[in-house]
């Protein structure tokens, strides 16, 4: 390497002409390879890379949609961490929502893939478990609204007037201590469908040979055939569960608007999310907007790395 450095120093031109050769000549070899990437590149960098470069320029401007957008540097973070109060009410509740069922969802998913697989009609019970998640939030929200209803007609309502624990109603999406509770139960019943198919497709790709090998070397029951076999072998699905429950942990937005409105009593179950949404789509600050984004961005992406790192295999 460093005999590599010292002609570069002293014949410039020549190490660039061997690396354009050289560049030339791997192109010519996987041109096919490149060309058959290049509509995915594309997109991926006109919906992904250049909206995410766009919203951190953004972040350090005032945009309102109506001037062009005018260069303020860090005041909008100073704003939102130390001025915004509701910014922080949001913090707080997104973190408590993703600390709930983000380890929760996660588990459950897994769990819930792994009791399936085992059962005789596995595909019918799979299929019953995955359909709340691919159901549109705002049908959701409609029969879960009948269900925590504010009267003694909502059903969890009903049934605790029956049995004596309460002697009245209980407004449970308009009362501050209760609606984010809701809206995590909710949500942790909506949030298993991609992680458990994700699971379930692992359980079924390890080979049963391995589990025959553990047999006859001494496994004696399921738990440690989990243990021993199944978690090592999955670790890439658990990696993808594990990004999918973070993201969708402090994503959340759309079934907490429809329960409990926009925004909610005491911003009780305001989100990161739904800050952002405030913002962006209704005060049209778009700078603010992009700031809140951006914090948004950097603690999934933080969350995410070290999920990779802890089921990431250590000779990858």
């Amino acid at each position: 390497m460093a005999g590599q450095t010292a002609v570069a120093a002293s014949h410039p031109t020549a190490y660039k002409t061997r690396t354009r050769r050289r560049l030339v000549a791997h192109l010519n070899e996987h041109k096919i390879k490149y060309l058959m990437l290049a509509p995915f590149l594309i997109l991926f960098v006109m919906f992904y890379i250049v909206p995410v470069l766009s919203s951190i320029a953004l972040s350090f401007t005032y945009y309102n949609m109506l001037q062009p957008p005018r260069w303020i540097g860090l005041a909008n973070y100073r704003v939102l961490f130390l001025e915004d109060d509701i910014f922080l009410i949001a913090l707080k509740n997104t973190f408590a929502f993703a600390i709930v069922t983000g380890p929760l969802s996660y588990f459950l998913s897994f769990f819930f893939a792994w009791v399936i697989n085992n059962l005789r009609f596995s595909n019918a019970f799979a299929l019953a478990f995955y359909a709340p998640s691919i159901t549109s939030s705002v049908a959701l929200a409609v029969v879960w609204t009948y269900i925590f209803s504010a009267d003694r007609y909502g059903l969890i309502n009903k049934v605790l007037i029956d049995y004596g624990m309460i002697d009245r109603p209980i407004i449970w999406l308009a009362n501050p201590n209760y609606m984010l509770y809701v809206v995590m139960f909710v949500s942790l019943w909506m949030s298993m469908g991609a992680g458990f198919l994700v699971f379930l497709a692992g359980l079924r790709n390890v080979p049963a040979d391995l589990y025959e090998a553990g047999d006859i070397d001494g496994i004696r029951n399921k738990f440690q055939q989990m243990w021993l076999i199944t978690l090592p072998m999955m670790k890439p699905q658990l990696l993808f569960g594990a990004v999918m429950a973070i993201v969708a942990s402090f994503a959340v937005f759309d079934i907490a608007v429809a329960l409990t409105g926009m925004p909610s009593a005491n911003y009780a179950a305001h989100t990161i999310v739904a800050h952002l949404y405030d913002y962006a789509f209704i005060r049209f600050e778009l700078g603010y907007a992009s700031a809140i984004s951006v914090v948004l961005f950097l603690l999934t992406f933080t969350l995410g790395r070290i999920s990779m790192r802890i089921f990431s295999s250590k000779d990858e």
